[in-house]
Order: C-alpha cells, then structure tokens, then sequence
C-alpha cells in the first residue's frame, strides 16, 4: 500500500521555480549539481530584468515619498497655515501690513482677484464691522477698526 503525503510547501516551491524558470531557463546539472543558464540574454531575461527594473524603481520612489512627506510636515508647518488663510483672512492681513489702510484699487492688484469678488468682499467685511471704507473722490479708501483717519470720525467718537 502507498500513502502519498500532501506537502504544501512542495506546491508552492514548484509553482514559483515554474515562474523563475519561465524568465530565466536553468539546468540543473545532475553531476555537480550546480545551476547553469541554458541560455544568456534572449527575450526571458530582457522581460525579467525589466521587471526587476521597475520593482527597484518603484520601491525608490516610494521611500523617497516617505521620507519628503516627514521633512514637509516638520518644516513647512508655518507654509501650511497659510495655505489655509481665508479670503477675509487675507485681504484683512493685507491691510494690516499696509499699516491699516489701504486703497480698494491697492487690494485689487495685490491679490488675483476679481475687482468685483474684492468688492463684495470688502461690503461683507464692512457689513460686519471687521473694515470701514470711506469714499475718497473716486476711490475707497479700506481702513481697519481703529486706524480710520481722524477727519472722518464723527465728533461723538473718541479719539483713540
């Protein structure tokens, strides 16, 4: 009677030196037992350094990602805020650094906006009491609160 024993790992181990054996033919020499190619260069082993190629390749690109995503979140943590900055945000640090004041046309070109979009911006902005725009000929003249020219405040208003 002949029991024949089901070994898994002789399977697998067969099917992947089926596949090696596809790109890259070898003899087993059966008198010393070492490995030879049959044959050098040809389609097969184009195809399978090519593979190999791109594995290596991918496998760089990868860690190079890793590892620029570490430097990024470590150095660029002031660049992200202001990736963030609202519209509002911007066009009220914008006065802030011109000292509080700007002209509406000064706005318009600093940023790429629209001379529409900066004006309902800056009528929302007033509308809430975060600038006051005063009419200067035939331009608006942006303030924030607290840095309006004293001619234009009205006599009930203190000074600050």
């Amino acid at each position: 009677m002949n029991v024949q024993v089901l070994d898994p790992m002789h399977d697998v181990t067969d099917s992947i030196w089926n596949v090696v054996n596809t790109f890259l033919p070898i003899d087993l020499m059966p008198s010393d037992g070492s490995l030879v190619p049959s044959q050098l260069g040809g389609p097969h082993m184009a195809a399978f350094a090519g593979i190999v190629a791109l594995a290596v390749l991918g496998g760089a690109l990868v860690a190079r990602n890793r590892l620029g995503r570490r430097h990024s979140f470590a150095g660029d943590h002031e660049s992200n805020r202001e990736e963030f900055v609202t519209d509002r945000e911007r066009v009220r640090q914008l006065i802030r650094e011109n000292g509080g004041r700007m002209k509406q046309s000064q706005i318009v070109d600093s940023v790429d906006w629209s001379k529409a979009k900066v004006s309902r911006l800056l009528a929302e902005l007033e509308e809430d009491g975060q600038v006051t725009k005063l009419r200067l000929g035939r331009e608006n003249l942006v303030c924030l609160p607290g840095h309006e020219p004293t001619a234009s405040k009205s006599p009930e208003q203190p000074n600050e």
